[in-house]
């Protein structure tokens, strides 16, 4: 019995070995054999931050590499999985998934880029990237409409307005444009995380804090104001005061842009602020990082009103009757 025990012992570690054995030279075959060659122009994008594993999923989805499992496991193994750069890489051939290490460590793709403006809206940024030859502009304002990208993003009900962060993004003509709009989601992530806790600090929900912002960024375009309105706003909304912000009626008129008249005015769309006590109901643009941090961060201030002076700067005041000398001094035609 001992001797047959011993046998079936020694069989099964054999067993074991062969296996380990064939498993090894699997993995290794399968680590130097390239896939599938890449489609001209296949462009993978890898965030700032992002977990290696999403990093392995995204390139065996594109058809990078066959197996993103053993790509994550040799890349933890030798550690290069904690040296991949962040940007875009240019899969034109067919590589080994140590080639593809090898890509993903080496400088971004080079190629053409797409700046989105502070302030731009959503339907701007689809024109834009129309005018720029990403794809049409129905096509993005599809994508960004999709609820389904709300819940990957952790994003409110209101939609994507404010949450497209500006900056500049180098992308192939031939980036998909879901693939784009992800890219600005995920650069607006990376702010919001890194804004976190001033934003707990401050007392302001995400959505508060971006709707405040993109008010801030649509007000002006000077840097040393961004602060200043911030402090006047959150005087008002402390006091209970109804913003008053043009650009927020602007937003929520339907006819588009042109003058302001008495009737956009008492129009009661929830994004006009000066029927509605209160931030709108959700960003009337895509605000920029030293809007939301001027949201954060209000000027000590006592003024309760500004009023434009035509030449991009505004004038500030604490009392309703110094804002009405302004406004006749700088805004006489006003209606």
């Amino acid at each position: 019995m001992m001797r047959r025990a011993g046998r079936v012992a020694g069989t099964g570690l054999l067993v074991v070995l062969i296996g380990a054995a064939a498993g090894a030279w699997w993995a290794w075959r399968a680590l130097h054999a390239p896939a599938q060659a890449g489609a001209p122009g296949l462009v993978v994008f890898v965030p700032p931050g992002e977990p290696f594993r999403a990093v392995a999923a995204r390139l065996g989805t594109a058809g990078v590499v066959r197996h993103p499992l053993l790509l994550r496991t040799y890349a933890r193994l030798t550690g290069l999985d904690r040296t991949v750069r962040s940007g875009e890489f240019r899969f034109d051939r067919a590589l080994t998934p140590v080639e593809v290490l090898a890509v993903l460590q080496g400088p971004a793709a080079s190629g053409p880029s797409v700046t989105i403006p502070e302030g731009f809206t959503m339907d701007q940024i689809a024109a834009l990237l129309e005018e720029r030859g990403y794809g049409g502009r129905d096509l993005f304002l599809h994508v960004m409409e999709d609820p389904a990208l709300l819940l990957e993003f952790a994003l409110p009900a209101s939609g994507v307005e404010g949450f497209l962060f500006p900056d500049t993004y180098a992308c192939e003509l031939t980036t998909p444009p879901a693939d784009i709009v992800r890219m600005l989601l995920t650069r607006y992530r990376q702010q919001a995380a890194d804004l976190a806790a001033r934003r707990a600090a401050a007392g302001l929900s995400e959505l508060e804090m971006v709707t405040l912002a993109s008010v801030i960024e649509k007000e002006t375009g000077q840097a040393v104001e961004r602060p200043l309105i911030s402090g006047v706003f959150h005087n008002r909304l402390r006091l209970g005061m109804p913003l008053q912000s043009d650009p927020t009626v602007l937003y929520g008129r339907p006819a588009g842009p042109g003058p302001i008249t008495r009737a956009d005015l008492a129009d009661p769309n929830p994004y006009n602020t000066y029927v509605h006590r209160g931030l709108p109901r959700g960003p009337i643009a895509n605000p920029g990082r030293a809007a939301l941090e001027a949201a954060l961060a209000p000027a000590p201030t006592e003024a309760l009103y500004f009023v434009a002076r035509n030449d991009g700067s505004h004038t500030f005041s604490e009392t309703l009757e110094a804002h009405n000398r302004a406004v006749r001094r700088y805004q006489p035609n006003r209606d």
